[in-house]
């Protein structure tokens, strides 16, 4: 009998419960096949605005397919978690479609990305999680996570990738120059003006952080696309450690 399994079958479908009582849905890839004497990096992904509701599956539509591949499962076995933000909500409380103006990254996390860390958290403690091998990306306005998860939990993670992002540049302290970040951006979006990342690339260089940029010309608001293409992104990736 054919196997009709997806790549989206990877991805288990579960739900998260804070101890306050609040949910959020989420997706979990494990490394296949699975060797129980290992341990092994975990990423989390964050989705874009599109990709947000309630049916624990519209996050999966964007990037997440690469790390489900065979050859990159057996090249780069994984963790990744991939959680769904509500409908009408955001991961970080910041204007993205804004064109002017210097954003103000909000005082507290929202409680989306608040619960996205605590399952991270709880992924690192349940499973064979390398722990200093913890990874974040993200797309628009999972970029915006992805530096908003970088800036106010720099001891977790060994690197990040946002793409079309963006944040606040007066949030890149010491405690994160000193991880690498690789981040992309098509000069032409129309959705989340360029220079959102250029800001974060600048504040990086003046404090001589390890960033990579790399911009890209007529894709519009889909550089996630050319950016999970690149064929060093993924040993880039996973070949950082974090430092203590």
């Amino acid at each position: 009998m054919e196997n009709s399994m997806s790549w989206q079958d990877e991805y288990l479908a579960l739900n998260y419960e804070s101890p306050t009582g609040e949910r959020l849905a989420y997706r979990l890839l494990s490394p296949k096949p699975f060797d129980p004497s290992k341990q092994y990096p975990v990423v989390l992904f964050f989705h874009g605005a599109g990709e947000r509701g309630n049916d624990n599956s519209s996050q999966l539509r964007h990037c997440l397919e690469q790390f489900a591949k065979p050859a990159n499962q057996e090249a780069f076995p994984c963790f990744v978690i991939a959680p769904q933000c509500p409908a009408e909500q955001q991961w970080v409380n910041m204007q993205i479609l804004a064109y002017e103006g210097v954003e103000q990254r909000p005082e507290q996390p929202t409680a989306n990305l608040r619960m996205a860390v605590e399952i991270l958290e709880q992924i690192c403690n349940t499973r064979n999680i390398d722990q200093n091998r913890v990874y974040v990306s993200g797309i628009s306005m999972g970029g915006y996570a992805t530096w908003d998860c970088l800036t106010r939990w720099p001891e977790k993670f060994a690197a990040a990738v946002p793409i079309c992002g963006g944040g606040e540049g007066n949030t890149i302290t010491p405690e994160i120059v000193r991880i690498p970040v690789w981040t992309f951006h098509s000069v032409d979006d129309p959705i989340v003006p360029v220079f959102r990342t250029r800001e974060m690339v600048a504040a990086m260089q003046r404090a001589n952080g390890n960033i990579r940029y790399t911009e890209y010309q007529d894709y519009g608001h889909n550089s996630w696309t050319p950016a999970y293409a690149e064929p060093e992104l993924f040993p880039w990736l996973f070949s950082q450690q974090r430092r203590r």
